[in-house]
């Protein structure tokens, strides 16, 4: 007996869900995981899982800190570079700051738990750190002497022209003291939490100050990734912080740097990206050759 036409259609549309059923969603996924236990392969399917001192101590591919309870770097570790991802490399919260080179003002309020910091003071800021951690030069060119972007607002009697009447460094507060003295023969004021002086009428104006036009400290070192858990550091900031950790360590700054030529990888395909070094597997070789004094 010839099925009607309705019923002979909703069978095969069946027996196509069967088969894709068992050819994607079983065999398939059994063959990945097959695939995955290869010998080579299996570390990297479960997740280039790192140990160290008896136990697994993160990922090869994700990053972490290198810090004390209360945050501060820990002197005889290679420090990463920043991360936006929660409070700092979580996996669950991958994430960047989404602030970009216009974010030169910061958000200052009475209370600091709601002040915000903008890129440019959080790159000042986190350079200025790195040169005091590491005893070079952490001047960069828009900063202050203490960390915070140089920006003024200034405010002109016919607002874009005119003399200028009036001049704010927006990211100073008191105690702080202005990074200028005056500007175009005005008096530079501090800021006044609350206030937005680009909505009142202020010109905001950058100031390039006297740092040296290639910063000692370089760009990674103050600036997140863009997923917030990238594990590599640029071979540039790796110099930077030799001579700290085979001091601290008690450790020729020789051998140091062979450890980071070692832990360091090339470009991909020998010409995409560019080399880096991973901090969590060079911390861990530090620890087996160098334990510390």
């Amino acid at each position: 007996m010839r099925l009607p036409s309705w019923l002979a259609q909703h069978l095969a549309a069946l027996r196509a869900l069967l088969v894709f059923t068992v050819l994607l969603g079983l065999a398939y996924p059994l063959a990945l995981v097959a695939v995955g236990r290869i010998p080579g392969l299996d570390g990297k399917a479960d997740g280039s899982l790192v140990s160290g001192h008896g136990r697994t101590v993160g990922s090869s591919l994700i990053g972490q800190s290198f810090t004390d309870a209360d945050g501060n770097p820990v002197p005889r570790y290679f420090q990463s570079r920043p991360s936006a991802a929660g409070a700092g490399y979580d996996p669950t919260a991958t994430s960047a700051s989404n602030l970009g080179p216009e974010s030169v003002v910061d958000t200052l309020a009475s209370n600091p738990a709601d002040s915000k910091r903008s890129l440019l003071t959080q790159v000042c800021s986190r350079s200025r750190a790195i040169g005091e951690l590491d005893g070079i030069d952490g001047r960069r060119p828009y900063c202050t002497s203490d960390g915070v972007g140089a920006v003024l607002a200034v405010f002109r009697r016919d607002g874009l022209t005119g003399p200028v009447t009036r001049v704010v460094s927006v990211n100073q507060v008191a105690p702080a003291t202005p990074f200028v003295a005056t500007y175009a023969g005005v008096p530079v004021e501090l800021a006044q939490p609350g206030h937005d002086y680009r909505a009142e009428g202020g010109v905001i104006t950058p100031i390039r100050g006297d740092a040296p036009a290639e910063p000692a400290v370089p760009a990674d070192a103050v600036t997140a990734s863009g997923s917030g858990l990238d594990p590599h550091i640029s071979p540039a900031y790796a110099e930077i912080q030799v001579a700290r950790v085979a001091r601290e360590r008690g450790a020729d700054r020789a051998a140091v740097r062979r450890l980071v030529r070692e832990h360091t990888s090339g470009r991909a395909l020998g010409f995409l990206g560019a080399p880096a070094v991973n901090v969590l597997e060079l911390n861990l070789a530090l620890d087996q050759e160098f334990p510390g004094r």
